[in-house]
């Protein structure tokens, strides 16, 4: 199932938990720290939720980190991401990317104001994640679109093709990546 992704930051995660939940009466599909999510079915939304009090002023000020679609697969994405190319808007792929406690593959555009919008799908699961530091969202870069991922461990592209191999550390991984360890292959609602 496809569904719009609104990604708030949030001042205080668990007021914004509590708030939510009862807005839509549902409990968050995911929970880390500083981070959360709900996939709620009706509207068909995934609600990501992200502590960032530096952000966040009050009102709408600083409220939206990203906006984006999840899709089903892999060849979903590459589907939208050649044809937003061939709509003639610049586009950033990123595959095997460790973000938001996730592995995905993604693209981003920006909208012509500057607020980055991904398309992506969720190929794993990823348990709790060192949070290095954070990338440059795309609305703030001069050289177009990119990650604006601000949400967990940093996005970075995996070294290995092969998902199964981030399932244990290896050598031949970077090291940032070594500590993202896969949990389980991913579920429905997952970001």
């Amino acid at each position: 199932m496809a569904r719009v992704q609104l990604a708030l930051n949030v001042s205080d995660l668990d007021a914004a938990v509590e708030f939510y939940g009862k807005l839509f009466g549902a409990a968050p599909a995911k929970r880390r720290t500083g981070y959360a999510n709900f996939a709620i079915d009706a509207p068909p939304l995934k609600l990501v939720l992200i502590e960032n009090p530096d952000a966040r002023g009050t009102g709408v000020a600083g409220a939206l980190n990203h906006l984006g679609v999840e899709v089903e697969t892999t060849d979903d994405v590459s589907a939208a991401t050649a044809r937003l190319a061939a709509a003639g808007l610049a586009t950033a792929v990123e595959e095997n990317s460790a973000c938001c406690y996730a592995l995905q593959d993604k693209v981003w555009v920006d909208d012509p104001d500057g607020a980055p919008w991904e398309i992506y799908t969720v190929l794993a699961d990823l348990t709790d994640a060192a949070r290095s530091g954070s990338t440059t969202s795309a609305a703030r870069r001069a050289d177009g679109p990119g990650s604006a991922c601000d949400c967990g461990p940093v996005c970075a592209p995996a070294a290995a093709d092969d998902h199964a191999a981030l399932a244990a550390p290896s050598a031949s991984l970077p090291a940032d990546l070594r500590s993202l360890p896969v949990a389980q292959p991913a579920q429905a609602g997952c970001c």
